[in-house]
């Protein structure tokens, strides 16, 4: 059941998220550092920020040396570096509109059918207004911002490459391991991206460098510690409860986020379409919250189906199908 806690920690990744857009434009300003370069610093700071507080903490030795930790922290560094790497490579030859519009609409659509084909069952019906709210509001909120990118077929390509990362980071992070705490794998996920993207940003255009002033420094900082050690911390915490298809739905919060800064900070016109987007994102994020616990909710057949890892129904407060009967406070919505 999804508590209300993780759905808020879900929703706040995706919102820190989107101020990362403008400290990386404004890192690269600043510094002069390539999309490589950014991407790199960006994972390499938040993970070894996250790894000098884990340790002062002592959490480092708390860390379980079982192979589902180091399975599990591999794979997220792997999933994370390659999102990066494509997610970027994929703004560069198809333009940040049709990046941004295949990868952030694909991640929902692809944990959808995986969950929807894990469960043997199709997504309760509020998911699936929450996900066509969701795709319609981002097309309306990225085209309407007015930017144009190429219809560039190997573009489009990475860009759903970046998307079935981003997907598998979701999923392989919405199982747990005992006692790998949300800021250890974190720290330990990242870091290792980061070293990762290093060969890449060495081959991109300016190679791998650091800033050279204050203000590159601050803005490097920022990005490591707001958009990248606490939102992805905040997310992997959250996925304890929320499922996998409502996390990545969340997640396009991002996009509205960012939309907002660039019409305040960077004066972009957001246009009609653009605000008629967001608002149906924020719509989908709305349908999804978690229901309010006093009232009578009627469960039906295979709404229970992204809640299969929670309490069984022998246990207090579970549901059966067709009973109508008062929410369990810890209960949240039926569920990139």
């Amino acid at each position: 059941m999804t508590r209300r806690g993780d759905f808020a920690l879900v929703a706040v990744a995706g919102v820190l998220w989107g101020t990362g857009g403008l400290a990386g434009a404004e890192l690269a300003d600043a510094a002069g550092l390539s999309s490589g370069a950014v991407a790199s610093s960006r994972l390499l700071g938040g993970g070894g920020l996250l790894l000098v507080t884990v340790a002062l903490r002592g959490g480092l030795r708390r860390v379980p040396r079982t192979r589902a930790a180091g399975v599990q922290v591999l794979a997220t560094a792997v999933l994370i570096a390659v999102f990066e790497a494509a997610y970027f490579a994929a703004v560069a030859r198809a333009g940040v509109a049709v990046a941004t519009l295949v990868t952030l609409g694909a991640a929902p659509v692809l944990v959808a059918a995986l969950s929807a084909v894990r469960a043997r069952t199709w997504p309760p019906p509020r998911t699936v207004l929450a996900l066509v709210l969701a795709l319609v509001g981002l097309a309306a909120l990225v085209l309407g911002r007015g930017a144009h990118g190429s219809a560039d077929v190997g573009g489009i390509l990475l860009a759903l490459g970046a998307a079935v990362a981003f997907g598998g980071l979701t999923l392989v992070n919405a199982r747990p391991v005992d006692r790998l705490g949300a800021s250890s794998l974190t720290a330990l996920a990242f870091t290792l991206g980061g070293v990762l993207l290093v060969p890449y940003a060495l081959l991109t255009p300016g190679g791998f460098a650091l800033p050279h002033d204050a203000a590159g420094w601050l803005w490097l900082v920022y990005l490591a510690a707001v958009p990248t050690a606490a939102a992805y911390v905040a997310y992997f915490t959250g996925l304890r409860t929320v499922p996998a298809t409502v996390a990545t739905l969340l997640s396009l919060l991002e996009p509205v986020t960012a939309a907002v800064l660039a019409t305040l900070v960077r004066d972009e016109r957001l246009g009609p379409a653009g605000v008629l987007g967001a608002a149906l994102l924020v719509t989908a994020v709305v349908v999804l919250r978690p229901r309010d616990a006093h009232s009578p909710t009627m469960v039906r057949p295979g709404d229970a189906a992204e809640h299969s890892r929670h309490p069984a129904l022998t246990e207090h407060g579970a549901s059966i199908p067709g009973v109508m009967r008062v929410s369990d406070p810890r209960e949240g919505p039926a569920a990139r």
